[in-house]
């Protein structure tokens, strides 16, 4: 699912293609200006299905105004400690065209890193958020090996099979090698995941569902060897979503049964879901079933609230005709991004209604609350 509406993100990060370095953002009302539907022209659309080609795939696609590489995951160390993580690189273009200027600083493209450990037996969640121009060596994605890295915080797959994360914050960091157990799937209409009944209203989709992970967690001065499984989303596209479109509700779930679930619930600024809600059950021999919003029901169960007076659902009903209904839940409640852009992304578990039992974990994300 698409992570951060580019009004969202763009905000925070504008201000760093038309400034040198030591030069301050410009005024707010500019920005706003610049977030305006007319600002798709001249960059392509997600219109119609595409073949994917991999490893090529997996690197940049400058035609489009946005895209992003997300990584998250479940994680254990030998004695049990439970861990999670995300990281995240975006890339966003701010016009079509590279500027025709002489200056190492000039770019096209802005870059943002989000990276999150939660620990749950402490109950604590650690954010980080960086912004880099694509100039200079800064930030950028190349596909030959395929590599994306803002600053020291890299994406790495020698093979396209394999990948390699390394980020550090001020006392939390990781360095994890995962290995696809899938292929990756091709979300939505064979990879052309629509948003809303608007034609280009839609992104290039593709998700590897699980990586077996091993690596270390740094957290305060401490190396902790993990293991587990991991997930991997991949979108780009130009448009955002549609004006009575508030936000999502998008889940990724590893069952222990070999089955892994995404499903997003796009939510209307009325708060009812949106008929374009969709995702896809990966079955343990990888076969794919397509779902979409008649054959999901979410109910959310509990809320939590923010400091901020913001409001999330951190416990869900999720339920499908012949299938057990199921409660997903946050292994703890306050993991909020607490970046420029505040959404809730973290830790969770699934438990069969009917007998208790935890049958799957995965991460949730709450945008637009």
């Amino acid at each position: 699912m698409n992570r951060l509406t580019v009004a969202g993100f763009v905000l925070a990060l504008l201000w760093l293609a038309g400034c040198s370095p030591a030069e301050p953002p410009p005024p707010e009302p500019a920005l706003s200006e610049r977030l305006g539907a007319g600002h798709e022209s001249g960059f392509a659309r997600a219109t119609e299905p595409r073949e994917f080609r991999f490893p090529q795939d997996h690197g940049a696609h400058p035609p489009f105004r946005n895209e992003w590489w997300y990584f998250t995951g479940n994680l254990a160390t030998p004695a049990g400690r439970r861990l999670g993580y995300q990281l995240t690189l975006f890339r966003i273009a701010l016009v079509p065209e590279a500027p025709d200027r002489a200056s190492q600083w000039a770019t096209r493209d802005v870059w943002m890193g989000h990276f999150a450990v939660s620990d749950a037996a402490a109950r604590s969640h650690r954010e980080s958020e960086r912004f880099a121009r694509g100039a200079a060596g800064l930030a950028g994605a190349r596909i030959e090996p395929v590599e994306i890295w803002l600053e020291d915080w890299t994406i790495r797959s020698p093979d396209g099979e394999t990948w390699r994360l390394a980020a550090q914050a001020e006392d939390f960091g990781i360095e994890l090698e995962l290995t696809a157990l899938r292929a990756p799937v091709l979300q939505g209409e064979a990879g052309l995941s629509r948003k809303s009944a608007r034609p280009g209203n839609a992104s290039y989709y593709y998700s590897i569902t699980r990586l077996a992970t091993r690596g270390r967690v740094r957290l305060d001065g401490q190396d902790l060897q993990v293991g587990g499984l991991s997930w991997l989303d991949r979108e780009w596209s130009t448009s955002a979503l549609a004006e009575d479109q508030a936000g999502w509700d998008w889940f990724a779930l590893q069952f222990d049964d070999g089955r892994d679930l995404m499903y997003y619930r796009l939510r209307r600024t009325d708060g009812t879901a949106d008929p374009m809600s969709a995702g896809s059950l990966v079955r343990a021999d990888g076969s794919v079933e397509r779902l979409d919003g008649r054959s999901v029901t979410l109910e959310p169960l509990r809320h939590w609230e923010a400091p901020d007076g913001a409001v999330y659902p951190v416990a869900w009903r999720l339920a499908r005709a012949g299938w057990p209904a199921l409660r997903v839940e946050a292994v703890f409640d306050a993991q909020r991004m607490d970046v420029s852009v505040r959404y809730w992304e973290g830790m969770v578990e699934v438990t069969e209604e009917a007998s208790g039992r935890i049958v799957a974990r995965g991460y949730m994300e709450l945008a637009g609350y």
